[in-house]
C-alpha cells in the first residue's frame, strides 16, 4: 500500500491499481488529485475533512468513485455511488477492505453539537480516527494517523492515546492550525513517546510512504 499525506487531514491510500481518498477537506491545499479515484473516505462532515468543492472536483473527475461514510453524509450524494458505513461494519473497496470504530466525534464544548464520526482501520493495520481518540479495540494497529492539533483536543490526549494504541509507526494528521514552531513542539512531545513505545514517529506532510 502507499501512502500519500496531505496537509491537515487528507491522505491517499493506492494498491493494486485501487485508489481511495480519506477526508479531502478545505485545508488541504496541496492535495493533488490522482489519475483515477475508486472511493472517497469521509470520517465526519466537519469542512476540513469534507470541502464540497473538492469533492465535486474528484467525482466530476471520477463519477463511478464511491463515498463511503456515515448515512448522514452518504445521503448528501445521491447522484453518486454510496456506501453508508456503521460503527462495527467491514466494507470492502477494489483491492481494500475498511473497518469502522468509535461513531462519535470528539467534544468541542458542551455548548456545541457535534457530528458523528467514524474511525477507519484500512487493511487491519492502518488506523485513522477522523476527529476522535477512538481505539479500534482487540486490533493490533501497525500505523497510526494521530490528531496532534484541534478545538477538541489537548497534547496530553494525544499522547495518551499513542500510549493506548502502541503502533509501530505514528504520523501526525489535523495540524493546519499550527504554526511551524507548534509543528516543531508537537512532534517534540509525541515523537519522545513514541520513542519510549519502542515506536517510529515521522512528519510524512507532503510525502508518500510504501507500508
Amino acid at each position: 500500500m502507499k501512502l500519500t499525506k496531505f496537509e491537515h487531514a487528507c491522505l491517499v491510500l493506492e494498491k493494486e491499481g485501487t485508489t481511495l481518498v480519506i477526508d479531502p477537506g478545505n485545508y488541504s491545499h496541496d492535495f493533488i488529485m490522482p489519475s483515477h479515484v475508486d472511493g472517497i473516505v469521509i470520517t465526519h462532515e466537519h469542512p476540513d475533512h469534507l470541502d464540497q468543492a473538492l469533492i465535486g472536483k474528484i467525482l466530476a473527475a471520477n463519477p463511478k468513485a464511491a463515498i463511503i461514510a456515515h448515512e448522514s453524509i452518504t445521503g448528501q450524494f445521491s447522484d453518486h455511488p454510496t456506501i453508508p458505513a456503521h460503527v462495527g461494519e467491514t466494507h470492502t473497496v477494489g483491492a481494500f477492505t475498511l473497518q469502522f470504530f468509535g461513531g462519535t466525534h470528539a467534544s468541542i464544548s458542551s455548548s456545541m453539537q457535534v457530528p458523528p464520526n467514524l474511525g477507519v482501520l484500512v487493511d487491519s493495520h492502518l488506523y485513522y480516527p477522523g476527529d476522535s481518540f477512538a481505539i479500534p479495540e482487540g486490533v493490533q494497529v501497525v500505523e497510526l494517523a494521530i490528531p496532534v492539533s484541534a478545538p477538541w483536543l489537548k497534547i496530553s490526549e494525544t499522547i495518551d492515546f499513542l500510549n493506548a494504541v502502541k503502533p509501530h509507526l505514528a504520523f501526525p494528521t489535523h495540524d493546519a492550525i499550527l504554526s511551524n514552531e507548534g509543528k516543531a513542539l508537537v512532534d517534540k512531545l509525541i515523537g519522545s513517546t513514541a520513542h519510549s513505545l519502542g515506536a517510529v514517529y515521522k512528519r510524512l506532510d507532503g510525502s508518500s510512504v510504501d507500508l
